[in-house]
């Protein structure tokens, strides 16, 4: 069996519109040791946020496949995959995606509840996460009370609140400021650091990218070293 947190082999994308084949991605081979962050880099529209959705079990491949946790994601039940991404996947966003009407402990708590765990557990492993991201004092308060910067560090909490083996996140500080973007990067990279977890980062700053384990580029289709 694979050591691989998560992988990809052959994976490919294709587009149908009324007059055009879009070949996204062509083959694209990708494995995800423990622990690494892998920065993907490429001009905008080169499939950067295709490959995150593939890998996420969030679209389907044209061909190839996506292995998480030992299990083709093809080859499961759609309430298996939703299992597999709840238990192994956490997702950081661009835009935030938190849920407005309820308070950050309760939008942290959120993927342990949707897993079954008891309420006061998820709680206090809420509460943990949002400490650790400097947000203990803006538990209780709800989304639109809070800043940018400690939104996102509340999508970052939430995404590792059920310590899932890897993290895909697609542009996380791309609505920063320069300074907030820093700022909540190197809290992400330590929180990764501290946890042991893997992540798998888009991400259009090189400033940013060059401070991952790996840098790849995704350009016509195809997913290169540098």
């Amino acid at each position: 069996m694979s050591n691989y947190i998560l992988e990809c082999q052959a994976l490919s994308k294709v587009y149908h519109d009324a007059t055009a084949k879009i070949e996204v991605l062509n083959n694209v081979d990708l494995q995800v040791n423990p622990g690494e962050l892998i920065a993907i880099v490429g001009n905008s529209g080169s499939g950067k946020s295709t490959l995150l959705h593939l890998l996420g079990g969030l679209d389907k491949p044209t061909s190839g496949k996506v292995i998480l946790s030992g299990k083709n994601l093809a080859e499961v039940t759609e309430n298996e995959k939703c299992r597999l991404r709840n238990r192994y996947l956490g997702f950081v966003y661009q835009f935030h995606h938190l849920l407005p009407e309820f308070t950050a402990l309760e939008n942290v708590s959120m993927p342990l509840l949707i897993g079954n765990i008891q309420p006061d557990i998820a709680k206090q492993k809420a509460e943990r996460l949002l400490d650790m991201v400097g947000l203990k004092n803006r538990v209780t308060h709800k989304i639109g009370e809070l800043s940018g910067g400690e939104r996102q560090r509340v999508a970052i909490a939430r995404a590792l609140v059920a310590d899932p083996s890897c993290v895909l996140a697609d542009e996380p500080t791309g609505n920063l400021d320069m300074r907030n973007a820093e700022m909540v990067f190197r809290m992400f990279v330590d929180l990764q650091k501290t946890l042991q977890t893997s992540v798998i980062m888009v991400t259009h700053d090189r400033r940013i990218a060059e401070q991952a384990d790996r840098v790849l580029i995704l350009k016509e289709g195809q997913l290169l070293g540098v």
